[in-house]
């Protein structure tokens, strides 16, 4: 009889309470300080690391292979024969082909796939709860990695962010473009293209205008469509309530509504607005 675990890591920005009900399993990344580090959203919350900024932007660093490989063994002797591992995009963090290599080692001691989301935040969670809602309806292993392989192709991110630097400082730039836009106020619309890296989906002046264009394409992929969105913010409550306002419409199902994790902030600074959504065609 197979017993299926899911884990996936502390980018997905599922709620505190969604994790502890579904009894999803968390490898958690660090924050790091000069003299100190904490365990993403387990020992630092949002608030302070905003707190902190001033004094210092601290760096990430990923779960260690001791972690990874302390989690499955914990997992086989609580009796899992499988386990569906799905992390932040490989052109993000080194995550996903760490969590990889610990797979190839524990082979003999449980069945484990790593799927690469290419996407973070609820782009990633979407697929975390949809990986657990259909184990829980008795689906067999393989259909769900095929169903959840599927839908990540279908996932879409969208955000803006205040200012480029806390990117640009973190390495995770990508393909956006910088400098000369930002001294005439040009915000990106920045998206995730297919290696699962960061790119400048469309350009628009001031902070409303982009915004707006977010609400815009939620509105253009919804025509004719039924989507199962996200909206995420870090640090940016009202804005992003105001986004929210404007994407209240019959074919358009909110699923989450939330403040982005700590290690996720790090990497975009205050001021993120994103979108997340699919295609819910069931």
């Amino acid at each position: 009889m197979s017993k299926i675990a899911i884990v996936t890591d502390s980018t997905c920005d599922i709620a505190k309470e969604q994790i502890e009900k579904y009894g999803i399993k968390l490898l958690p990344l660090k924050i790091v300080y000069q003299d100190r580090q904490y365990i993403d959203r387990v020992e630092i919350q949002p608030e302070e690391v905003y707190e902190n900024f001033e004094r210092e932007i601290p760096k990430t660093s990923m779960p260690s292979p001791g972690e990874a490989i302390s989690l499955f063994e914990k997992l086989a002797q609580e009796g899992f024969t499988d386990v569906i591992c799905i992390h932040i995009s490989s052109g993000l963090s080194g995550t996903y082909q760490m969590v990889k290599s610990v797979a190839r080692q524990m082979k003999d001691i449980i069945n484990i796939e790593v799927i690469d989301s290419k996407a973070l935040s609820m782009g990633m969670g979407f697929l975390v709860l949809e990986a657990k809602k259909l184990v829980q309806s008795g689906m067999d292993f393989d259909e769900v990695v095929e169903r959840v392989r599927k839908l990540q192709k279908k996932i879409k991110v969208f955000f803006v962010v205040k200012t480029l630097e806390y990117l640009r400082k973190g390495g995770r730039i990508g393909y956006v473009a910088g400098t000369i836009g930002e001294m005439l106020n040009v915000k990106p619309i920045i998206s995730i293209n297919e290696e699962g890296k960061y790119y400048t989906y469309d350009k628009v002046r001031g902070r409303k205008r982009s915004l707006n264009k977010i609400v815009e394409i939620v509105k253009e992929y919804a025509k004719g469509k039924k989507l199962k969105f996200a909206v995420m913010h870090g640090g940016a409550l009202e804005e992003a309530k105001s986004v929210l306002d404007k994407l209240q419409l019959p074919n358009l199902d909110l699923a989450a509504f939330g403040q982005i994790g700590p290690s996720m902030i790090v990497h975009t600074g205050p001021g993120l607005i994103g979108v997340v959504f699919y295609e819910d065609d069931e």
